[in-house]
């Protein structure tokens, strides 16, 4: 696709595409491929060297990964990461061997000024169930929660459930999960408690971002 240059024609383009978003997972979806994208800069730096690792939930094994480096021209503008993103990210896409059930971003879903953060523009480009999980919040609050790993409350903006505070950790801050395309919120949740192990983010944000680091360091 011809991506927007500009602020102004990226949240027209948002607006546009929030059209397509399905927001309920497929009849019968169980995923068991669940895959993590991420993409990492230096700083100064215009290159992104973008991931994708593909993650088996049953044995928590990585099945297929894929990366890709491409220039990254788009402003950093809160709400409009897809447009930075998404682009580097298309390669790695399109070269990945094993075709996931679900995508998880890094990064906000349905819990967006918009209603179409990078997830919820990563699922209807790449035509597949997507979740956001992000470290912080954009838009929304939330009740207290409790301590334990499991913990979690709703995120409401403007009157709306657009997402899930949410515990993977006993005692650790929480992650802030919402729908992408095909996505409920509560399916989003699952699907992200089906990929934790003991830390902070699921395994997906852990091992997309270990992936690109990696391949960041290995160009320098």
């Amino acid at each position: 696709m011809s991506w927007p240059t500009s602020p102004a024609d990226a949240i027209a383009l948002q607006k546009r595409m929030r059209d397509q978003l399905v927001l309920e997972p497929p009849a019968g979806f169980a995923p068991r491929l669940i895959a993590g994208a991420d993409i990492s800069l230096s700083r100064g730096s215009k290159v992104g060297y973008a991931g994708i690792v593909v993650i088996d939930r049953a044995t928590m094994a990585t099945v297929d990964e894929a990366t890709s480096a491409s220039r990254v021209t788009f402003p950093y503008v809160p709400g409009l990461l897809s447009f930075r993103e998404l682009p580097a990210l298309e390669p790695a896409w399109e070269s990945l061997g094993t075709r996931p059930d679900v995508l998880v971003f890094d990064g906000q879903g349905y819990a967006h000024p918009r209603r179409f953060g990078l997830a919820c523009h990563g699922g209807v480009l790449f035509g597949l169930p997507s979740v956001g999980c992000a470290k912080t919040i954009l838009v929304g609050t939330h009740a207290p929660l409790a301590r334990e790993r499991g913990a979690r409350a709703p995120l409401v903006d403007k009157g709306e459930v657009v997402g899930a505070a949410i515990r993977l950790r006993d005692n650790a801050a929480p992650v802030f999960v919402s729908p992408g395309h095909l996505m409920d919120v509560d399916t989003a949740v699952e699907v992200v408690l089906a990929v934790s192990a003991g830390y902070r983010e699921p395994e997906t944000t852990r091992r997309a971002h270990r992936l690109v680091n990696l391949a960041r360091k290995a160009a320098l």
